[in-house]
């Protein structure tokens, strides 16, 4: 199997965008929840009864054919920031990681696959993808629950559909979610008008580490709430419907921003530039804010376009985490935002200043805001 240095020295595919249009959608993930019939769930059971449960799953899903050469530990034989480092690449849950004996991860190679063994329910398996595509992650995923249903018995009511420790997960037990970039609707103040007609249907909106985490960089996480008594393909429909309306918001209020001020859109571009390549201290919250505005200047043209992927990269490689593997050892709060500075002064050596003569109108359209009111 894998090792976790190797994990580490390779970005997925998601994180990097590759072909795929990734400058306001960068990720399409799906989660299902699953459990075994028969024995306790996890938070009932008691130590024996999770290692059995995970001595029977573990070879099962780390024999699948996706996972040939994958990654696969057990939680207690990773150290807090090896666990931190996979809670920071989206491949774990800070619930998991807080979690040891009779846990365990498993990972395909590339990263768009990943699972996590005795969480919340037995099996939590994602599959991510980049741009919006939330129908392949479901077939991906799909293929894969196919497999594991094939060697285990679900936990499953005729009525209830898949059982799940948490009662909203019951049903389909999935939830679909998309991170998005929206440093325009930030600026403009039109974000708190567009989140809340995304609540007023039913989906939830969240920070960029899932639940509970604040909104950093600009990247906001929009996925459905209610998995009980709808299709999968109802839910992705409606998902992706209202995904893309505030995706297209996005794109509208970039291109008004332009042609209402672009002296305020170059300066903020051209602050997050010069602060990035020039501080020797700065703390995550920070770093994210300045990194959201060069991604906007990549796509708006401002700066090269693949600074959208270099951004991408810095803002894995710039977590806490991320840091101390860097570095080899623990470090200070002081330390780390030192050599986060360093980092991102070195990636961004051979970047030239913004070029304001050369803006391009990014590609969105005439309309007013789009109708978010979707039933």
């Amino acid at each position: 199997m894998m090792r976790f240095s190797t994990l580490l020295k390779h970005p997925a595919d998601w994180m990097t965008g590759k072909g795929a249009d990734n400058a306001v959608v960068l990720t399409s993930r799906i989660r299902l929840a699953r459990n075994l019939a028969g024995v306790p769930f996890p938070g009932w059971a008691k130590k024996a009864q999770r290692e059995e449960v995970l001595e029977k799953l573990r070879p099962t899903i780390e024999g699948l054919s996706c996972m040939k050469d994958g990654f696969s530990k057990s939680l207690d034989s990773l150290s807090s920031v090896q666990k931190q480092v996979m809670v920071e690449r989206h491949l774990i849950s800070r619930e998991h990681a807080a979690r040891g004996e009779g846990s365990a991860a498993v990972i395909e190679r590339r990263q768009s696959v990943a699972v996590m063994l005795n969480e919340e329910d037995h099996l939590r398996m994602q599959a991510i993808r980049p741009g919006l595509d939330l129908s392949e992650a479901y077939e991906t995923l799909n293929r894969f629950d196919d497999e594991v249903a094939e060697a285990v018995e679900y936990a499953f009511d005729p009525e209830l559909g898949y059982l799940t420790t948490c009662p909203t997960n019951l049903g389909t037990g999935m939830r679909a979610s998309s991170m998005l970039h929206l440093p325009a609707l930030v600026i403009s103040d039109q974000i708190g008008q567009v989140l809340q007609a995304v609540g007023k249907i039913g989906l939830a909106v969240r920070g960029i580490f899932g639940e509970g985490t604040e909104s950093l960089g600009n990247l906001f996480q929009i996925s459905n709430q209610s998995t009980l008594g709808e299709s999968e393909a109802t839910i992705l429909r409606r998902l992706e419907r209202v995904i893309a309306q505030v995706a297209k918001h996005e794109r509208n209020a970039r291109e008004k921003l332009l042609e209402d001020d672009p002296e305020m859109v170059s300066d903020k571009i051209g602050r997050g530039y010069g602060v990035l390549k020039h501080a020797w201290i700065i703390d995550s919250k920070e770093a994210l804010n300045h990194l959201s505005l060069l991604r906007l200047g990549g796509d708006l043209g401002f700066l090269p376009p693949e600074t959208v992927a270099m951004c991408d990269e810095l803002l894995m490689e710039i977590q806490p985490a991320h840091l101390q593997i860097h570095s080899g050892r623990k470090l200070a709060p002081e330390e780390r935002d030192a050599i986060r500075a360093e980092i991102i002064r070195s990636r961004l050596q051979s970047l030239e200043p913004p070029d304001i003569g050369k803006i391009k109108k990014p590609g969105g359209d005439d309309d007013a805001s789009p109708d978010l009111g979707i039933a």
